[in-house]
């Protein structure tokens, strides 16, 4: 059961950073999962030790859903930068 939380929080997380970065009409929601967990591993090695909070693989909260959000959105703007050669 929490395999499936974790796969929709982890959709949500990817889609609400695909809107944030206005790449949502490029990706469906596999993707928008994938976004949304790797988001989340990225968040945890970048922004956890910072705030000491953890990921939604850790346990769901606000602080650990929004970790998870800005790792996604970093995940995406380093994707974006790749694949069009700038930040949007």
């Amino acid at each position: 059961m929490n395999f499936l939380i974790w796969l929709i929080i982890g959709g949500i997380v990817g889609w609400l950073a695909s809107l944030i970065m206005r790449t949502d009409a490029n990706q469906g929601i596999l993707l928008n999962v994938v976004v949304g967990i790797v988001g989340a591993f990225i968040g945890g090695l970048v922004i956890s030790p910072l705030v000491g909070v953890g990921t939604i693989n850790d346990g769901i909260s606000i602080a650990s859903v929004l970790v998870s959000l800005v790792g996604a959105i970093i995940l995406l703007a380093i994707v974006n930068l790749f694949r069009r050669g700038r930040v949007r």
